[in-house]
């Protein structure tokens, strides 16, 4: 795992506060109920630990370190904690940020809350089915929705579209 300046200067004020890195960065989230759980030591074995910061610590993976990024076949974005769809290939685009951006995601599979950590107010994207923390979303996209939901690239698997199509017809 990389950690810069930032995340350093961060993780120290945690622990001057008394706080793990965590609830720093969950902010004033509460915690909500999800379709998928596992315990923290289940989703360590299942996830690399780049992953696990991500997704399950509401960590940040470096700009412009995701070969997601410059991925711009057909095919699905999926959680990488869960598996389930969220973003098409067809709502991508270059946002010039260094993480992948979608200007929607797919009905009803990510969520969003309030993220009030690092003294700033943003508004978080966690997967509707885990809860795993993908990123955020910002108010400065391309039409037609104006939004940009900016996610780390560890937080998600690509399947193109023809491995999803073989997947569809063989019925799993």
């Amino acid at each position: 795992m990389n950690i810069d300046r930032r995340t350093f200067g961060f993780g120290t004020l945690a622990v001057s506060l008394g706080l793990t890195a965590a609830e720093l960065s969950a902010g004033e989230n509460k915690p909500m109920d999800f379709e998928v759980t596992k315990t923290e030591e289940e989703w360590r074995e299942l996830l690399t630990p780049e992953q696990f910061y991500v997704l399950r610590q509401h960590g940040t993976e470096r700009a412009r370190t995701s070969p997601l990024d410059k991925i711009y076949d057909p095919g699905v974005y999926k959680c990488a904690g869960c598996g389930q769809e969220l973003f098409t290939s067809q709502t991508k685009f270059d946002s010039r940020t260094g993480w992948p951006s979608f200007y929607a995601p797919i009905d009803g599979k990510v969520g969003t809350s309030s993220d009030r950590s690092f003294f700033m107010v943003r508004t978080e994207v966690h997967c509707s089915r885990c809860g795993g923390h993908l990123g955020h979303v910002f108010n400065d996209g391309p039409k037609p929705t104006g939004l940009r939901y900016c996610i780390n690239g560890l937080a998600m698997n690509f399947e193109p579209a023809q491995a999803a199509a073989a997947s569809e017809k063989s019925g799993s």
